[in-house]
């Protein structure tokens, strides 16, 4: 998959489940480090912070009215797998070494698809855009642009699984 094409979107009886993979040109402690600290993590998703990087611990949402909404990390299995609570709903990252670098795959469990989920969902996608762009030492110019045309794909999608 390359940052063109759209995430895989399932939606069975127990959810909804949003599949990233991007394959990145770096070694996986690279990627992991992007993921894991906060020096690197703001650089991607600057509300997110890292409070206590273990099973059980916590990750921070800064809400940008002064509260901080507290994300339990699920499961940690360092340089592989990072999954933690996102309100309802689950993100999980998961690292696989490759021959040119590592596979990257995000996986976002929803338990309710709402009106906002196809934003929610484009935001992920371009923030894996900005990770691998950051890793490879290119800046994006804006986000904004790459995220509304991302938005529009998503929308349309969510909608097709209403309608079927």
């Amino acid at each position: 998959m390359n940052s063109n094409e759209l995430a895989v979107v399932e939606q069975d009886e127990q959810g909804t489940r949003v599949r990233f993979v991007r394959h990145l040109k770096h070694p996986v402690e690279k990627v992991w480090a992007a993921l894991t600290e906060n020096d690197q993590l703001k650089q991607w998703f600057a509300e997110l912070r890292v409070e206590d990087l273990r099973e059980g611990g916590v990750i921070s949402f800064d809400m940008q009215d002064g509260t901080y909404e507290k994300f339990e990390i699920l499961e940690l299995k360092p340089l592989s797998v990072l999954e933690y609570t996102w309100a309802e709903d689950r993100v999980r990252f998961e690292l696989y070494p490759e021959p040119q670098g590592c596979r990257l795959v995000l996986i976002e469990t929803i338990v309710r698809v709402t009106d906002h989920t196809p934003k929610d969902v484009a935001g992920w996608d371009v923030c894996l855009d900005v990770i691998e762009a950051l890793l490879d030492g290119r800046t994006i110019a804006s986000r904004k642009d790459i995220w509304e045309g991302k938005y529009e794909q998503y929308r349309n999608r969510f909608a097709e699984l209403r309608q079927g």
